[in-house]
């Protein structure tokens, strides 16, 4: 593809692309005042899809332009060059980089204002694929996604098989509907998906109140830690009328909607002057705000709920406010419950590096298992996601609400689709320091070294407090220094995918749509869906006979041998066969397998996680070990 020179300025036609005639000159492999041998870099926009659904639009939805901010903040987190005095409102300052700082970027809208609850379009985004393709990308991050379905009827499953077939990574979100299990989407194999956790940076903001004890003991400061990036603060040690919202609403507003600070629901006479508690839920966390700002609060303590547990987010409240985990705000609770004049007062947030535990599982991250293909584990990865400081657009307020009317540079957000970049950045990384290495290597590199334990030295804990699984931070938390080394890798090719589809049994119809012609699946003996080359390795329905999984590992790094180290899944014995590998050279490959013996059925009904482990002594090649008991 081309672009335009350096030294030429481009004028915006207004469609975001080439114009036609370099394109063509190009095409014809004429050099007029600009490289043919390089890559192209822009903006484009795809609506045909949108239009044929929302009807008519506007002009001004004829533009590649970030009217939004979730594309401005998704790409410079992926590949933004390094911007010193980069903060939210002061909070987090310091120099903010992409993950390939120095990547050469291009931009493909395929988004616009939500249409019969659709706001990207499978026709728009396999038209971006297509673009994507013929502009000779090397990585492709979508930050988007849908309800799971099978490969054949999911737009971004199909263009992403053909970019992979072509050596363009695609990585993708696996979405925002946690902490329930089966909730993941993005779930084709060929497609790196990623969860969200959180990072070692907080933005600590603090409720603190007088709780009186027994009569003899007196008072004590309870201090309840939360988040939050609000621009707006209370004097210190000021302390403030509390109320819990749910005795603060109007005589015709409900008691949930009162509970949940839902805007119009708040009486102004109850709540004027005062800090008022909101529980999290339902309603955007900065509405809830919002609606305490207009009935006249002085400041807002939102409280989560169980199912949120300790995923705390520091969001730019229009008001002083914090957030608070979910413990937290029982306490809090109980002390308005029990003290008829309840005061405090809320802390000016701060910037702390360091915290711990770190990372944790976001709730919000979709967890799996896999509902379309079982045997595949997803997500594949986890990676920072919750108050991730990035890129902003001018055109839209930091809280995406209608009444924000403030503007900022960079902005705070949170959700699968900030992970998703910071896995992009790694990848583009590896692409360039091993430029041979196809997107399953890339994959399997970033996979197989990735940590599966925090900053404590314990297991990645969830939300709640627990122990997270393989179905929430899928092989673990990213680690991009460990991925550029990682000894042997699990790679995978056009023929693999394609058998993978047949062993679905996909008819000749669906299968030439995905090779882009005729595909004559194997005869005698077809692929198991088991034994797809996959970094992580899953056996569901596991009998009393036993079940198996072939896998095949080429050797990146020096010659050498890798013995195997099994952490085995509760109720199960694993053998694998061999459990020695010598490599002689650089690119060679070696088979084993993996064999699973239920030995206590009860243990690994629902499903039962470990870990295999080949290592030369100085590279750790993890896969994980996901088994389920047919019940």
């Amino acid at each position: 593809m081309c672009v335009w020179p350096e030294s030429e300025s481009f004028k915006d036609d207004g469609l975001g692309s080439v114009p036609s005639h370099w394109k063509g000159a190009c095409d014809k492999g004429q050099d007029h005042k600009f490289s043919c041998n390089r890559k192209l870099i822009g903006a484009r926009f795809f609506n045909k899809g949108y239009a044929a659904a929302a009807g008519a639009l506007n002009a001004s939805m004829n533009t590649p332009r970030d009217m939004d901010g979730h594309g401005t903040h998704t790409l410079s987190t992926a590949a933004g060059s390094p911007v010193p005095g980069a903060s939210v409102f002061g909070f987090g300052n310091g120099t903010a980089s992409g993950g390939s700082p120095r990547a050469r970027v291009a931009a493909y809208r395929v988004c616009y204002p939500p249409v019969n609850g659709s706001e990207c379009f499978d026709a728009d985004i396999l038209a971006a694929f297509d673009a994507a393709i013929h502009d000779g990308v090397h990585v492709l991050s979508l930050s988007l996604g849908g309800d799971p379905s099978n490969y054949f009827d999911d737009g971004i499953a199909i263009g992403s098989f053909h970019a992979v077939r072509r050596g363009i990574a695609v990585v993708c979100s696996a979405g925002n509907s946690g902490p329930a299990l089966g909730t993941a989407s993005n779930l084709a194999p060929w497609i790196f998906t990623t969860g969200a956790s959180t990072m070692d940076r907080d933005f600590p903001s603090y409720i603190v109140f007088e709780h009186r004890k027994a009569m003899a003991a007196g008072k004590s400061i309870i201090k309840l830690k939360g988040q939050s990036l609000s621009m707006t603060t209370l004097p210190e040690k000021t302390s403030y009328k509390l109320i819990d919202s749910a005795k603060a609403g109007l005589a015709n507003a409900t008691t949930k909607d009162a509970q949940l600070c839902m805007i119009g629901a708040l009486d102004p006479a109850k709540v004027k002057g005062k800090i008022v508690v909101c529980l999290r839920g339902i309603s955007a966390r900065v509405a809830k705000g919002e609606a305490v700002k207009q009935a006249g609060g002085a400041g807002m303590v939102l409280a989560n709920d169980a199912s949120t547990g300790n995923e705390i987010i520091a969001d730019a409240h229009v008001l002083p406010a914090t957030q608070i985990k979910y413990r937290d705000g029982l306490r809090l609770y109980s002390y308005l419950n029990s003290t008829k004049n309840p005061t405090g007062f809320i802390t000016k947030p701060a910037t702390v590096v360091g915290t711990k535990p770190a990372p944790f599982l976001a709730a919000f991250s979709s967890q799996g298992p896999n509902i379309i293909t079982p045997e595949i584990l997803k997500p594949d990865i986890t990676a920072p996601g919750v108050s991730v400081i990035a890129a902003w657009t001018r055109a839209n307020s930091p809280t995406d609400l209608a009444f924000d009317l403030r503007r900022v540079a960079f902005n705070s957000e949170s959700g699968t689709s900030m992970s998703c970049p910071h896995v992009s950045g790694v990848v583009g990384l590896l692409r360039t320091l091993h430029p041979e290495w196809s997107p399953a290597a890339i994959k399997s590199a970033i996979m197989t070294t990735a940590l599966e334990m925090d900053n404590k030295g314990e297991l990645i804990l969830n939300a709640s407090s627990l122990p997270s699984s393989p179905f929430g931070f899928g092989a673990g938390h990213v680690s991009p220094a460990r991925a550029m080394n990682p000894g042997l890798v699990y790679d995978l090719g056009d023929a693999d995918y394609l058998d993978f589809l047949c062993a679905l049994r996909y008819n000749a119809t669906v299968m030439a749509m995905f090779n882009g012609g005729p595909y004559t699946c194997p005869g005698e003996a077809p692929r198991r869906v088991a034994d797809l080359n996959y970094p992580s390795i899953t056996a569901v329905n596991v009998t009393a006979a036993g079940a198996t999984a072939r896998r095949r590992v080429k050797n990146v790094g020096r010659p050498g041998t890798y013995w195997a180290f099994v952490t085995e899944p509760a109720g199960v014995d694993v053998t694998v066969t061999p459990s020695i590998l010598e490599f002689h050279a650089k690119g060679e490959e070696k088979g084993f397998e993996v064999s699973f013996q239920v030995n206590n059925a009860a243990l690994a009904k629902d499903y039962s996680f470990g870990a295999l482990v080949w290592t030369n002594g100085k590279q750790f090649v993890r896969s994980p070990l996901v088994v389920k008991a047919m019940a």
